[in-house]
C-alpha cells in the first residue's frame, strides 16, 4: 500500500476514524492547555483594574438577572470599525474579575463595553424606565420597577466571599464592610465614604438614581453601567498601532 492510499484505513472503518479524530483532538487540546499551567499568568494586569465595588457587583447581578446581556455584549473587537464606534477594544484584564464574563455574539443593542461616563445617570435612569423616552427606535423593553425595589444587601457579603474564593482578590476588610460599602456608594455624605475609598480607589460615589432617601436596583445598575470602561488609562496603550 502506498504512502498515498494509507487514508483509505480510516476511510473505510469509520469507528478507526472516530477513534483517529479523538486522538488528534487530544494532542491538540494539550498543545493548547498544558503551556498555561507553567505560566504564573495568562492575563497580562494593567494599572487601574480593580474588583467591583459592593454596589457594582449588585449592580450586575442585577444585569445578568434581566437578560442584559441577551442584547448587549461587553466586549470591543480589534477591528477598525469597531474601534471607531466605541472606543479602544478590550483588554484582557478588564475580564479578569468577571465570573462569567460578559462578552457575547449578539448586538441588538450597542456594545457596553466603553458607556462608562459617555451619558449621565439621568440618562440612564430614563433609558431604563422608558428607553424610547431617549432613543425613539430602540425595542428594549422598559424596567420602571427598579426605582421602587428596594436594594436587597443581605446577600452581598456572601457574594464577594463567593467571589473571593474563586480569585477574585477581595480582602477581609472589603468582605466585612461590604454592606456599609454598598450603601456608602450611593450616599455621599454618609460617614464612612472616605474608607470606601480606600478600599476602592477612585470609584464613583453619588446618588445614581436620584432617589437619596434609600438605595434601589436602579443604583446599583447605573453604578455598574457608568464604571464600564473607565478603570483602564487607554491613553497607555496604542490601539490603532495594532490595526496598522
Amino acid at each position: 500500500m502506498s504512502a498515498w492510499n494509507k487514508h483509505e484505513v480510516f476511510e473505510k472503518n469509520s469507528m478507526l476514524l472516530l477513534v483517529g479524530i479523538l486522538v488528534m483532538v487530544a494532542i491538540g487540546g494539550l498543545v493548547e492547555i498544558v503551556p498555561l499551567f507553567y505560566l504564573k499568568s495568562t492575563i497580562e494586569k494593567v494599572t487601574g483594574m480593580r474588583p467591583y465595588t459592593p454596589l457594582e457587583l449588585a449592580g450586575r447581578n442585577i444585569y445578568i438577572r434581566e437578560g442584559c446581556y441577551l442584547c448587549h455584549s461587553q466586549m470591543v473587537r480589534p477591528m477598525r470599525d469597531e474601534l471607531e464606534r466605541y472606543g479602544p477594544y478590550s483588554l484582557a484584564a478588564e475580564s479578569m474579575y468577571d465570573h462569567p464574563f460578559q462578552w457575547g455574539s449578539k448586538r441588538t443593542g450597542p456594545d457596553l463595553a466603553r458607556v462608562g461616563g459617555k451619558y449621565s445617570d439621568d440618562w440612564h435612569r430614563e433609558h431604563l424606565i422608558d428607553p424610547r423616552a431617549v432613543v425613539p427606535e430602540s425595542i428594549m423593553p422598559g424596567y420602571p420597577f427598579l426605582m421602587e425595589a428596594r436594594l436587597d444587601a443581605r446577600s452581598i457579603t456572601d457574594h464577594l466571599k463567593t467571589n473571593a474564593i474563586i480569585g477574585v482578590p477581595y480582602t477581609d476588610a472589603q468582605i466585612e464592610n461590604a454592606v456599609a460599602d454598598l450603601t456608602s456608594q450611593a450616599n455621599p455624605d454618609a460617614d464612612g465614604v472616605d474608607a470606601f475609598l480606600e478600599r476602592y480607589p477612585n470609584a464613583q460615589v453619588r446618588d445614581f438614581d436620584g432617589n437619596p432617601r434609600e438605595v434601589s436596583e436602579m443604583d446599583a445598575l447605573i453604578a455598574y453601567l457608568q464604571m464600564l470602561g473607565t478603570l483602564v488609562d487607554f491613553k497607555m496603550y496604542d490601539n490603532k498601532a495594532n490595526l496598522r
